[in-house]
């Protein structure tokens, strides 16, 4: 099968790109011109150079293919660059799935996140407008919400080499955030981290599989844990004892109030407050079709933050 991948140069897309060459298909990836020359693919695979604002490239991606994964997303937008949660999330899902449909492409999954349905925040909103224009589509779609992913990064960003760089490797305590005034179970919140091989794993076994037609699977790691312990889960495997304190979430709202809107400034408010509501779902459903063994949140697993310089 022929697959069209887009956002396939960031970090899970290295891993569905890395997958669907595994299991036989055949990728085919966008590529902006500005970033072609330092677009360096680790195994063989087609490739059109162009952006997906230019109807043009789009059609050019989708000649020819078999189904589409539309994996472009982003945590933060920056409008004045014209980075922004509609642009990415919502009115660009709805062209390529009109374009596909012209070309006579049937399959096409979706990359959108856990949480979605509460509606909290542009990022949360745009990601199930997409989603619910899909079903009106015409398509034979399937749509996949991740918890939080982590694994070795290979040079992008991730949830957990973030998590090091800003919090472990900082000579200030770790953060424990609560919400009010009065500390009430700080750093209580639970997420449920999701490896990303089974992340990528479960989109590449869905492609064939009709019986995940018109389906929303939620995709989360076997372990709900909370932020206390992904973050001594973290420090442990790099041999560190972390302290750890109680911090009301509304400090890091005000600076975020203020410095979120530059890229250096490592964490917007709309992150916090979806951080503090915690991120739990499961992956059972999914990963018992597909016959996946998920990976555990632990030293074993998280062992490439020691390899990538910890």
């Amino acid at each position: 099968m022929k697959v069209a991948l887009l956002g396939g140069t960031g970090f899970v897309g290295h891993y569905l790109t890395e997958k669907l060459l595994q299991h036989g298909h055949t990728p085919r990836l966008l590529v902006r011109e500005d970033s072609s020359h330092s677009f360096k693919p680790t195994q063989p695979f087609e490739w059109v150079s162009g952006d997906i604002e230019d109807n043009k490239s789009l059609r050019r991606l989708l000649t020819g293919v078999d189904a589409v994964i539309y994996n472009i997303g982003i945590l933060r937008e920056y409008p004045s660059k014209g980075i922004t949660f509609d642009k990415l999330q919502h009115e660009w899902v709805i062209k390529t799935a009109s374009v596909a449909k012209e070309q006579g492409i049937k399959r096409f999954l979706l990359m959108s996140a856990n949480g979605v349905e509460l509606g909290l925040t542009p990022y949360q909103k745009t990601k199930l407008a997409a989603e619910n224009h899909l079903p009106g589509s015409g398509l034979d779609w399937t749509i996949f919400r991740p918890s939080v992913i982590f694994g070795n990064p290979h040079g992008r960003l991730e949830f957990v080499t973030m998590l090091k760089r800003d919090i472990i490797d900082s000579p200030l305590p770790a953060p424990l955030f609560y919400e009010g005034l009065i500390p009430s179970k700080p750093g209580g919140f639970e997420l449920s981290p999701v490896h990303v091989e089974d992340v990528a794993e479960s989109f590449v076994l869905s492609l064939d599989r009709p019986e995940t037609y018109s389906d929303i699977y939620t995709l989360g790691g076997p372990q709900n844990l909370t932020w206390r312990e992904i973050l001594k889960t973290i420090a442990e495997t790099l041999g560190k004892h972390k302290l750890m304190l109680p911090v009301p979430a509304f400090a890091p709202s005000l600076a975020a109030a203020a410095l979120d809107r530059f890229p250096w400034f490592p964490i917007s408010r709309d992150q916090i407050r979806m951080l503090l509501k915690g991120n739990v779902c499961s992956g059972e459903k999914i990963f018992n079709l597909c016959q996946i063994q998920p990976h555990s949140f632990d030293k074993e697993s998280l062992g490439y933050i020691v390899e990538n310089g910890g």
